[in-house]
C-alpha cells in the first residue's frame, strides 16, 4: 500500500506534528481515498438507477412521456458509464490507480449524477400533487443519502455531488410561488446542512483511520527492516569474534617481535618528530604566504577558532567565537541556502568534503566573496559530526574578474554589430554571432584563416594594403566597403578597425566592428518612395501631387493652356469602414485606385490625398464637354460591382471639377474650389459630378455664415423648445409630448429646423443642441409637475453624434439628478437608420439607459434597412411609424397594409406603437381600430411653446 519509511527516520516519526504526518502520507492517502470511492460507488449508482426508474413509473401519465423517456435514457447511460468507469478502475494496475486522472474522472461523474438528480427534482416533480411529490422527493432523497454516505470518504467528492444536486433544487423550490414547494425547499436545506455535517465527520474519521493505518504499516515495515539488520549484525559479530581469537594468537606470536622493533622504531620516531616539526614550520609559512585562513569548528559547543580573521573579515578574534551567533548573521541572504545545502550534504556523508563560495559582510560594510573548504574530522557512534576543520580565502578579486569576463562575453555575443578579433598577422582569432549572421560564415569556418582570404570583392582587396598602412601609422581605420557574403551576395559594409597594444607597446590584437548597411540603404529608398507615393495604393501622395500641380501650373502659364483638377470623394465610405473593418476598406481603396488608373489613362497625375479622397490632374484638356464625359465615364467605372473580402460592393463617388485659370489663378484656390464642388455633389446625394461656379462659392459662403450664426445663437440662448402632444388612444388623453428645437433668429425670425439641423449634424453643433433640448425638456416637465398639472412623459430626439461621443449615459444621469425628473418620464428617440451605425455600441448604450429607467423609442420606423433580428436586440419601449406610411391609410392601400403589419409585429414583441403625422380623422379612426397606442400630428396639435402646452394640460384636467 505504501513504501516503508527508512529506519533512520522511524525514531523521529512520532515526534512530528499531525499536519506533517498527513503531508508525509498525502499521496498514499489520496490514492487510497480514490480506491475507496470507486469501491463504494457501485451501490449508490445502482440505487440512483432504481430510484430513477421508480420515479419514471410513478410519473408516467402525469408528465409528458418524451420528457420522462429522455431523462430515463440519460439516467441509464450515466449509470452504465459510471459502472464501466468502476470496472476500468478495478482492472487498472495499482500504480495507475494512484494517478489524478481517476479522481478527476470520478468527480466529473459525481457532478453529472448530482445535476441529473437536480433536474429530476426541478423538472419532473408536479407542483400540485402532494403524494407524488412525497414519493418522488423521497426516492430522490434516498438516492442522495446513499451517494452522500459513499462519497463522504472524500469531502471534495461529496461537495462535487451534493452542491450541484441540492443547491439548484433548493433555489428553485425556495423561490417558487407555491408554499408547498417552499416547504420542500426548506426540507432540502435541512438535508444539505445535515449531509454537510455528516460528510465532514465521516471524512475526519476516514482521514484518521487511513493516517493511522499508513503509520502502522510504516512502523511494521521499518521494524521488519530493523530485525533483518539485527540478524545480519549478529552473524557478523560471530564471525568477528572468531577472527579476534585468531588475531589474539597471532598477536602473542608477534609480541616478541614487536618488543624488538620498539627500540628501532623509537629511534626512527625521534627522527620523524624532528622532521615533522620542520615540516609544520614550513606549512605555517606556506599558509601565511597563500593568505588562507584556518578554522576549527566544534559543533557540540558551536565554538569556532579562526585565523586571519582580521585580514579577511576585518573582525577581531573575540568578535567571532560562536558560529551561529556571530558569523551566521553576516552571511548574504541569497547565499545562505547554498551554504546550508553544502554543509548538510557533507555532514550526511554524501560528499567527500565541504566546498562552497558565499558572500559575507565585511566589518567596513561591503560584501566580501569567500571560498570555504573543510572536512569532518570527528564523528560520534551514530555518525553525527562533532568537529570540522577547514580553510577559507578571500576571492573577491577573482569574482569581480569573472563577472567582467562574463559581461564582456555577453556584450561580445549580444552586440548587433559584427565583431572580429585578429592577431598581429591578420588571422582571425574570434568572431561573434552577428558576424555569422551577416556574412554567413560559421565561427569554425573562419577562425585561423587570414582576413584577406575572406575578401572576395576586388574593392576590398585593393584597399587591404592601404588599410594596413593606416592601421600601423594611426592605430585605427574606418570606412565603407563592398563585401561578399558566403553565398556570393554583395552588400555594403561599414568597417571600423582599432589596434590593441600590450604593456610593451607591441601590437597584440586588432579588433574590428562592422555593420551591414543593406537595411539602411533599403530604408532610405523606402523613405524616398513613401515621401512621394501612397503606401496603400501606390498612387502619388499629397506632397507629390502638390509638386506636380505646381509644375503643371507653371507650364500652363508659359504655354497659355488650361489645366483641370478633379477631386473625388467616395460616398458613405466611413459607414463601409466601420461596418466591414479596415482590412476590407483598404482592399476596396486598392481596387478603386486601379479602376481610376484604368479609367483615366490620359491623366497627368493621379493621387490619393487622404483616406477616401483622390485627385486627378488633367493637363491641357480639350473642352468642358470632354471633361464632363470623362467624369461620367469615371463614375460609371466606379459603380461597377466589385468583390472585396467576400463581399460584393457597389461604390459611388462625388466628383468636383475646378479649372485653372478659368476659375482660379492660384493653386490653393484651385484645390479649395474643387473641394467645394465635391461637397456640393455630396449634398445633391452623391454619385454625381459638379463644376465649380461662382454661385456655388456664394452658397458655400452663405452656409458658412449660417454656421457661425448658429454657433453664436447657441451661445446667446436663441434656441427654444416647442412641445407636440402625444395622444393616448386607450383613454384619449395627453400622455406625452415630443420636445422639438426651434431657432428664433434676431433678424430672420423663426428658422425652420430643416435649415439648420443638417448643418448642425455636419459641424458637430448637434451635440450642444441635443444637450440643451434634453436639459430644457426635463426641467419643463418638472415645472409642469410642480404646477400641479398631469405628469407627462417628454421625448427627446437623439443624434448619432451624441451616441458616438460615449458620454450620453453620464449626461442623462446628470440632467435627471439636476432637474429631479423621474427617469420613467423621460423618453429618448433615435431614428432607425442611425441605429445601424455601430450597432453593438448603440445596443450597449441603450441597455444602460434602460437599466437607468429611461424609456427608449425607434423613430421613423420603416424607412431604414433594419431587420427583425436588430429590432429584437434593441432594448426599446416604443416604435414610431414614419408619417410617410400614415398619409395614405385608405382601405386596401399598401400603406394601410404596412401600417397594420408594423402594429401587429411591434405588439408581438410586447412593445408600444406611436404613429406620427396624423392629420385627418380618418387616419385617427384607422389607427384606433387597429390598437395603435399613441398618435401625434397636426390633427392633435402642432408643436407649441411650453405655456400653450401647459394650457392644453389644464383644459384636459378641467375636463374641457
Amino acid at each position: 500500500m505504501t513504501s516503508a519509511i527508512p529506519l533512520t527516520d522511524l525514531n523521529g516519526l512520532t515526534a512530528i506534528s499531525g499536519p506533517e504526518v498527513t503531508q508525509l502520507f498525502a499521496t498514499d492517502i489520496a490514492a487510497e481515498r480514490t480506491r475507496m470511492l470507486y469501491q463504494g460507488s457501485r451501490v449508490p449508482t445502482l440505487f440512483m438507477l432504481l430510484s430513477g426508474m421508480a420515479c419514471t413509473f410513478l410519473l408516467w401519465g402525469v408528465l409528458p412521456p418524451l420528457l420522462l423517456v429522455g431523462w430515463s435514457v440519460w439516467l441509464v447511460i450515466l449509470a452504465m458509464l459510471r459502472l464501466v468507469q468502476v470496472r476500468a478502475f478495478n482492472h487498472a494496475l495499482p500504480s495507475r490507480q494512484a494517478e489524478r486522472y481517476w479522481r478527476r474522472l470520478f468527480l466529473l461523474g459525481a457532478g453529472a449524477s448530482g445535476l441529473t438528480l437536480a433536474f429530476a427534482a426541478i423538472a419532473l416533480v408536479p407542483a400540485d400533487v402532494f403524494y407524488l411529490q412525497a414519493l418522488v422527493y423521497g426516492l430522490i432523497a434516498a438516492a442522495i443519502l446513499s451517494a452522500s454516505v459513499a462519497y463522504a470518504i472524500s469531502f471534495s467528492a461529496f461537495l462535487t455531488f451534493a452542491l450541484p444536486c441540492l443547491l439548484p433544487s433548493m433555489g428553485y423550490l425556495l423561490f417558487s410561488n407555491n408554499a408547498l414547494q417552499q416547504g420542500w425547499g426548506l426540507l432540502a436545506s435541512i438535508l444539505l446542512l445535515t449531509l454537510l455535517v455528516l460528510a465532514w465527520q465521516v471524512n475526519r474519521l476516514v482521514q484518521r483511520s487511513l493516517l493511522q493505518s499508513f503509520h502502522n504499516q510504516a512502523l511494521i515495515s521499518n521494524l521488519e527492516h530493523a530485525k533483518r539488520q539485527a540478524e545480519g549484525l549478529n552473524s557478523e559479530l560471530v564471525h568477528e569474534v572468531e577472527q579476534r581469537r585468531r588475531a589474539e594468537r597471532e598477536l602473542r606470536h608477534a609480541h616478541d617481535d614487536l618488543e624488538m622493533r620498539v627500540a628501532e622504531r623509537t629511534l626512527e620516531l625521534d627522527e620523524t618528530t624532528y622532521a615533522l616539526s620542520k615540516s609544520r614550520a614550513r606549512l605555517t609559512l606556506a599558509i601565511e604566504a597563500s593568505e588562507l585562513g584556518l578554522w576549527d569548528w566544534d559543533l557540540q559547543s558551536d565554538k569556532v577558532h579562526h585565523s586571519r580573521l582580521k585580514e579577511i573579515f576585518g573582525l577581531e578574534p573575540q568578535d567571532v567565537q560562536v558560529m551561529l551567533r556571530d558569523l551566521k548573521p553576516r552571511l548574504h541572504p541569497d547565499d545562505l541556502p547554498v551554504l546550508r545545502r553544502a554543509l548538510v550534504e557533507h555532514m550526511k556523508g554524501r560528499s567527500d568534503d565541504y566546498q562552497v563560495e558565499y558572500r559575507i559582510k565585511h566589518a567596513q560594510g561591503h560584501w566580501v566573496w569567500i571560498a570555504d573548504r573543510g572536512r569532518a574530522v570527528e564523528r560520534d557512534a551514530k555518525g553525527r559530526v562533532l568537529r570540522m576543520l577547514g580553510t577559507r580565502s578571500d576571492i573577491t578579486a577573482r569574482k569581480l574578474h569573472e563577472q567582467q569576463q562574463q559581461l564582456a562575453a555577453t556584450v561580445f555575443e549580444a552586440a548587433s554589430e559584427g565583431i572580429v578579433i585578429l592577431d598581429p598577422d591578420y588571422r582571425l582569432l574570434s568572431v561573434n554571432q552577428a558576424f555569422s549572421e551577416v556574412t554567413g560564415y560559421r565561427q569554425d569556418e573562419v577562425v585561423g584563416k587570414s582576413a584577406i582570404s575572406l575578401m572576395n570583392s576586388g574593392d576590398s582587396r585593393r584597399q587591404y594594403q592601404m588599410i594596413r598602412l593606416e592601421l600601423e601609422s594611426r592605430g585605427s581605420w574606418r570606412g565603407e566597403l563592398i563585401e561578399t557574403r558566403k553565398n556570393g551576395e554583395l552588400y555594403p559594409q561599414w568597417l571600423q578597425l582599432n589596434v590593441v597594444r600590450d604593456a610593451r607597446g607591441s601590437v597584440s590584437h586588432i579588433v574590428g566592428f562592422f555593420a551591414d548597411l543593406s537595411s539602411r540603404r533599403e530604408a532610405e529608398e523606402r523613405l524616398r518612395y513613401l515621401s512621394h507615393y501612397d503606401e496603400l495604393t501606390g498612387l502619388a501622395n499629397r506632397s507629390l501631387f502638390k509638386q506636380r500641380l505646381h509644375e503643371a501650373s507653371q507650364r500652363a502659364r508659359q504655354n497659355g493652356r488650361s489645366i483641370a483638377l478633379l477631386h473625388i470623394d467616395l460616398d458613405r465610405f466611413k459607414l463601409l469602414n466601420d461596418s466591414l473593418g479596415h482590412e476590407v476598406a483598404d482592399q476596396l481603396l486598392r481596387q478603386v485606385s486601379r479602376r481610376l488608373t484604368q479609367a483615366v489613362p490620359e491623366a497627368d497625375t493621379l493621387a490619393r490625398l487622404s483616406g477616401d479622397e483622390f485627385a486627378i490632374l488633367i493637363d491641357a484638356y480639350g473642352s468642358l464637354s470632354s471633361l464632363a464625359r470623362l467624369a461620367s465615364r469615371l463614375l460609371s467605372k466606379l459603380r461597377v460591382p466589385m468583390t472585396v473580402g467576400g463581399h460584393e460592393l457597389v461604390v459611388s463617388a462625388s466628383l468636383g471639377i475646378s479649372l485653372l485659370p478659368d476659375n482660379a489663378r492660384e493653386i490653393s484656390a484651385l484645390i479649395s474650389q474643387a473641394n467645394m464642388a465635391t461637397q456640393h455633389a455630396k449634398h445633391l446625394g452623391g454619385n454625381t459630378f459638379q463644376f465649380f461656379t461662382d454661385n456655388l462659392q456664394a452658397c458655400t459662403l452663405e452656409r458658412l455664415q449660417l454656421e457661425n450664426q448658429l454657433r453664436k445663437g447657441i451661445q446667446e440662448g436663441q434656441l427654444e423648445v416647442f412641445y407636440q402632444p402625444k395622444l393616448g388612444l386607450a383613454d384619449d388623453s395627453l400622455h406625452a409630448a415630443e420636445a422639438l428645437v426651434r431657432w428664433r433668429h434676431p433678424q430672420l425670425g423663426l428658422v425652420p429646423p430643416s435649415d439648420f439641423i443638417g448643418l448642425a449634424e455636419e459641424t458637430g453643433l448637434i451635440g450642444a443642441i441635443g444637450e440643451f433640448v434634453l436639459r430644457q425638456a426635463c426641467k419643463q416637465a418638472c415645472a409642469w409637475r410642480d404646477e400641479g398639472l398631469a405628469q407627462i412623459r417628454v421625448s427627446v430626439n437623439l443624434s448619432v453624434h451624441q451616441v458616438r461621443q460615449g458620454n450620453l449615459l453620464s449626461l442623462v444621469r446628470q440632467v435627471l439628478k439636476e432637474t429631479g425628473l423621474d427617469p420613467q418620464f423621460l423618453e429618448l428617440e433615435l431614428t432607425e437608420s442611425q441605429l445601424l451605425d455601430n450597432v453593438e455600441s448603440v445596443i450597449s448604450t441603450f441597455q444602460q439607459l434602460r437599466d437607468l429607467g429611461v424609456k427608449l423609442a425607434i423613430d421613423d420606423f420603416g424607412t431604414g434597412y433594419s431587420s427583425l433580428s436588430y429590432l429584437k436586440r434593441f432594448p426599446v419601449d416604443y416604435v414610431k411609424i414614419d408619417q410617410t406610411f400614415i398619409r395614405d391609410l385608405t382601405p386596401g392601400s399598401e400603406d394601410a397594409a404596412i401600417t397594420r403589419a408594423i402594429i401587429a409585429m411591434v405588439h408581438s414583441l410586447e412593445l408600444k406603437v406611436v404613429a406620427e403625422g396624423v392629420e385627418t380623422q380618418a387616419q385617427l379612426d384607422f389607427l384606433k381600430s387597429h390598437q395603435c397606442d399613441e398618435v401625434q400630428g397636426y390633427l392633435i396639435s402642432k408643436p407649441v411653446p411650453a405655456e400653450q402646452f401647459a394650457q392644453l394640460l389644464r383644459e384636459q384636467d378641467d375636463g374641457v
